[in-house]
This record gives C-alpha cells, structure tokens and sequence, in this order.
C-alpha cells in the first residue's frame, strides 16, 4: 500500500534536539524547573527571537551529524529509540534456540537478511531478475495493467495506485481510494518550475543519478533510458495535483460508480487491473482523489510508446528496490537522495538502516516487546489526566469562542465529547504468524513483508471498521489526529524528556506535551479537521457566518506565515501549512489555559527566577530546539505541511498575549504583533 493512513495528521518528525533520560517513576519531590537554561543565549533579545533566545548556544555550537540531514529533540529521541531496538533484534537475531515460526525469531532473521551483505553482493540483481523479465515480457499496452497492478502488491511505484481507508462520507465501511503518484523526485516543481534555479540543477542531477542506475545495470542504452525516464515523469507530474490541492478532502472525494471510474481511462485494462489486485467482485464504487489526473493519464497512455513504458518501470523497479541490492546500487541512491537532495554527506551505518527496514515489517511486534521493556504504566496514567485536562479546557473554550455563533458551538461541543484518546500502545496487536521470513533473501523477506501488509489491507474491504487499529507503532516518536475515528494518538516514545518528565514541575510539561495533546485535538478543527463531523464524515456542521469569521482568522495565518523565509530565496508555503499552524496555535494557547487551571488559583512559585508562565512558553519553545541543512529545508518547504522549527516557536508565540505579558513584548520588538493582527482560534 503507497499509504494506509493518509488522513492522520501528524505532531511532525522533523528538525529537534533535547534531553535524554528514561522515563522515571513519579515520586514525591522537589520537582526541577525542567528548563535546559544551558543553552539560552542572553545575548539575543527574547522580545525579538524567543526561539534563538531559549536555544541559541545550542544553535550555535551543535553540529548535524554527519549521516543526518537535521538534528533535534525528535531527532535524537529516535536515535534512543533506534539503539533499544537493535539490542531487542541483535537478542533476536543470536537466539537460535527457539522455534523458526516465532515472532522474535522471524524479527531476528529478517534483520539478519539485511546485515549479511555477503550474501546481498553474491546474489546481485537475481532476486528481481524474474520482475525484470516480466516488465521485458510486455507486449501490449493492455498488460501495462497486469504489471501496475502487481506494482501495487509489492511496492513498486508506478503512476498511480490506491489504498484503503474509512470512506469519508460513510465512516462505517472501508472503500478504496485511488490516487497520483509515479514521480522519483519530491514534488511536482522539481519537473516543471523553470525558475528556480535550485531546481533546475536538482532535475539535471536526477538525470545524472537515472543514467548511473542504468549503467550499474549493464544497461547500454542508460543515457538515452534515462532521458525517456525524466520525459515520462514530466509529462506526469504535469497532471498531478499540488500539494496544497490534495489538502483539501472535499475537493479529493470524487465518487465513482465502477463504470464511470473506467471511463476516464477507456483504454487502460481495468478489470485485469482489478483482478490483478484481488480487488474485483468486492467493490461497486471507488474514491477517486484526482480525476483529472486519470483523465490526464489516459492521454499519456494512448501516446507514450509501450517500449517507453517498459523503461519507466525498469527504473522504479531498480530505485524501489536500492536500498536491499549490492553496495554499487545502495552507494548511487544515497548520492542522489542523500547527498545531492538532502545535503547528508555521510550514509547511516547499516545497522542503522537494518534496524528501519526490520521494523518496517514488524512494527507492532518490535513495539510489544518495547513497551514491555520500556514504558512504564504510571507514564499511561499521567498522561490520561493531562489529556483530559485538555479536553476539558477546549470545551470551556469553544464555549468563550466571540467569533462562533451558538448552532455551530453546539456541533463543536457534540465533536469534542465523542473523541477518543489512545495512549502508549495498542490494545490488541498484530499477528505475524503468516508472514515468512528467510535469514538468507532479504528481497524476498521485503517482498513477502510488502504481500502481507498489502493482503491485512485487502482484507478489511467488507468488514466492519477496526476502531482498535493504531497508524503508528508504539515506539514511533510522534503523535496524530485521524479525523475518521475522531481520535487523538500517542505513542509510547513521545512520552519522554523534553516532551514529558514526572521529575519537572507542571509548567514545563503542560508547555511541551500539553502543547503536544493540545496540537492534536486542534486538528479536529482546523480548515480541514473541521469538516468532518464527531462520526468522521464529511459534513458541513458550521453556519454561513461562520465559515466566514474562521475563514478571516485563517487567511490571517496564511499571510503571517507566508513571509517567513529559512532560506534565502524560499519562503513557508502558508496554504501548505495552515492547518499545523492553526494546531500549533490553539495547540498552545489550550495548553497554556490547562495549566492555569491546573494551578487553581495559587500563583506558581519561580524556579531558578522564572515563573510558572516562563517556563511554560520556555518548554514549548525547548521542545523544537533543532537544525537542518539548507538543502533539506527546500525540499521540506516544497513538501511537508509544518513549518520549520524556528516558525513552530516564534510565529506561535507572536500571535499569544500571556507571552506577551510573561516576557514584557512591546510595540517596537521584532516579535510583536498589534493585538487586532494577533490570531487566536480556538
């Protein structure tokens, strides 16, 4: 599947730094500030950078690692995590003693696949040679889907695919949703933007990197193939969508009756598509998220020659299948996607990667023992308060909302009372019984990893909804908000310093994880979030007036973040980004009301001469203390929906009076905002 989550919104792991300690049992004690001041710059003014203020000698003299394209608190909580799960599939991998059929024993031997790079270089390009037959053996347009539809099944890209989810109008069933793809570069821009010169070289690099591929293949047309490959993805990313389009779920949930769905591409092969897949019989109707883009694609079926086609997938077969080939093939991807790309000049070590890849196929079987291991149950319990907390103090909120008339206040509040809360880890999990692994064929183990992910979601077609299932494991170091289930999420991994401490006092946690849970359930009503009702269907539950207040307040966010520049040149995609940065927003001015009646009425005491109020904006602002390479940075503005770190903390806090009283912000600093442009939400 290309995604099985795609409508989870995300906390973002990108860009940060921070502490490093377990989780430890909460006692009674005198409870630390929890602010790292170690790292505060006092020669930069708070009132004009807080973000380069609370960071800045960490800024100033913290390297990205070399085999890293961006370092920080996210960053470095993944790197703990990395290291617990190598020494949970070394154990694996050394323990021969157990039944071949077991969960930790097929962990151990698929991550053995991947370190026995002896057996990887002897046996070259055979474990796909029999894939590369079958692309030669095309010979007509007609099988073009057979193979696409196998692509699909096993990973391999191709111009477009589906996958399967909660239908956004029928949240009670599961359908499949159709969508663009088929591109080797980031975006769309990379093909067509003539402009920016950074670009330009990246597509003629791309060029480069396709023809070395061919070669290592012993291709003796790889200049004149990789021409034919940047043509083909050109004229594709032509018809894709922009990323700011396919935010938008109203304008992506096109339904169509199978017969109508074939009809934008009349001449493609759709039934041995479906029958390829195993999709055919068990549906009547699919999603389609971009019909112009399949009206567009019939087009390029009926003019692109098979013999092109069959070079197009040649190279995706080879650049999906890189990371697993000899070290020739491993060493030319990371050149391209690592160093040129992303400005990582050194590769990550191979247990490194082994442990991805492992955990990739394993996920929930590697977090079982994880949380067993390293998740205590009272982290569960403190973090259930805090959540409710937060629920508790949105719904006072909404009910103090000026700009939100009673009707759709009342729709608002009926949302907010059915989300659910997931903390830590799954209630029930996975089972890896029928998925084969081989300690000696790490393609064949991918594969046999991607058929059975492929086949688990196959499988939900018809069924009711599994409202237990997570879209992330336990030690993943992140949060979400899937507006289908109308819930919030967060895994075990997150609930750790900077984010959480039990030995720190209230302010900073509520300043980091509160901002964390408080950003989650804002993504219920963000411009997106909130059009889908506490059901998860797409529903208009909001009054013509106010759309039209929401609407204001958002272009507000839009215009603010649109002239933030981390780059020279470049500048945060407002559109993009907006609905992070409403979470971000109302993520922290909910957090900041939830400590204030976390208080009850007693004024906080200072803790090494701060008050409870500093610390809370000092939290939230320590928590995305990071860096990132310059080349990185473009492809994340072209790209991802956050902003970058230092916008998450100065463009959130512009817009929050209590920052403004806590730190004495006037009119004349760089990070004041006059109070009518400041923009408060939720």
């Amino acid at each position: 599947m290309k995604s099985q989550w795609p409508l989870i919104v995300s906390l973002g792991i990108l860009l940060l730094l921070g502490f490093v300690f377990g989780l430890r049992p909460f006692k009674e004690q005198k409870l630390a500030s929890g602010v790292d001041t170690q790292y505060i710059d006092p020669t930069i003014r708070m009132q004009d950078d807080f973000f380069g203020y609370v960071n800045g000698k960490w800024l100033k003299t913290v390297e990205i690692p070399k085999d890293k394209s961006s370092w920080g608190s996210f960053v470095l909580l993944r790197e703990v995590v990395q290291e617990r799960l190598k020494e949970i599939i070394e154990t694996a991998a050394k323990d021969q003693s157990g039944s071949k059929s077991t969960e930790l024993q097929k962990i151990g031997d698929f991550y053995a696949s991947f370190m026995d790079e002896k057996k990887i270089e002897e046996l070259g390009l055979t474990p796909i040679q029999g894939k590369f037959d079958r692309i030669a053996e095309l010979k007509d347009k007609k099988q073009i889907a057979q193979w696409m539809g196998y692509g699909q099944k096993v990973g391999i890209e191709t111009p477009f695919g589906f996958y399967i989810h909660q239908d956004e109008k029928d949240s009670t069933r599961y359908v499949v949703n159709f969508a663009q793809s088929g591109l080797g570069l980031p975006d769309r821009d990379y093909y067509i933007n003539e402009e920016d010169k950074r670009l330009k070289e990246i597509r003629a690099q791309y060029l480069s990197h396709v023809e070395k591929m061919f070669v290592l293949m012993g291709n003796n047309s790889a200049a004149q193939h990789a021409k034919k490959v940047l043509e083909m993805e050109t004229k594709i990313a032509k018809i894709h969508w922009t990323k700011v389009e396919n935010r938008d779920p109203i304008k992506t949930y096109n339904k169509f009756e199978i017969p109508k769905f074939q009809a934008l591409m009349p001449t493609y092969d759709w039934n041995g598509y479906l029958q390829e897949t195993g999709v055919l019989g068990k549906i009547d109707y699919v999603i389609v998220s971009q019909p112009t883009f399949f009206s567009g694609m019939e087009e390029l079926f009926k003019s692109i020659p098979l013999e092109d086609w069959k070079i197009y997938f040649q190279w995706h077969l080879i650049n999906d299948s890189a990371a697993y080939l000899p070290k020739s093939f491993v060493d030319q991807s990371f050149a391209f996607y690592g160093t040129i790309l992303s400005g990582v000049p050194e590769m990550q070590p191979r247990w490194k990667r082994g442990v991805r890849a492992t955990e990739g196929a394993f996920g929930e079987g590697l977090g079982k023992v994880y949380v067993a291991k390293y998740f205590p149950p009272e982290s569960k319990k403190r973090m259930d308060q805090m959540v409710k907390n937060l629920l508790e103090t949105y719904r006072i909120s909404i009910d103090q909302l000026d700009w939100m008339g009673p009707e759709t206040k009342k729709e608002a509040q009926k949302k907010l009372a059915s989300f659910t809360t997931k903390i830590g880890y799954p209630n029930k999990w996975r089972d890896y019984s029928d998925l084969k692994v081989s300690s000696k064929d790490l393609l064949g183990n991918v594969e046999r990893s991607n058929l059975f992910e492929y086949a688990y979601e196959l499988n939900k077609l018809g069924k009711p909804i599994d409202r237990e299932e997570w879209g992330m494991t336990p030690q993943t170091v992140n949060a979400y908000y899937n507006p289908q289930l109308n819930e919030i999420v967060f895994p075990a991994s997150i609930l750790q310093p900077p984010f959480f401490d039990a030995n720190v006092d209230d302010a900073v946690n509520y300043g980091a994880i509160g901002a964390v849970i408080g950003h989650e359930i804002s993504h219920g009503f963000d411009d997106q979030g909130a059009k889908y009702d506490g059901a998860g269907n797409l529903r208009d539950w909001w009054t013509a007036e106010d759309h039209k207040n929401f609407a204001a307040k958002t272009k507000m966010l839009v215009d603010q973040y649109s002239a933030f520049s981390p780059v020279a040149g470049y500048f945060v995609n407002g559109a993009l980004t907006l609905g992070e940065n409403i979470a971000d927003n109302s993520g922290i001015s909910i957090a900041y009301r939830a400590y204030q009646l976390s208080l009850k009425g007693v004024e906080a005491k200072k803790i090494d001469g701060l008050t409870g109020n500093q610390r809370f904006f000092m939290g939230f602002a320590q928590v995305w203390r990071g860096k990132t390479r310059d080349e990185q940075m473009i492809v994340h503005l072209k790209t991802a929906p956050h902003s970058p770190p230092l916008f998450r903390v100065n463009g959130t806090l512009r817009n929050q009076t209590p920052f403004y009283e806590a730190f004495g912000v006037k009119e004349g600093d760089a990070l004041y905002l006059a109070p009518e442009k400041r923009v408060t939400i939720w």
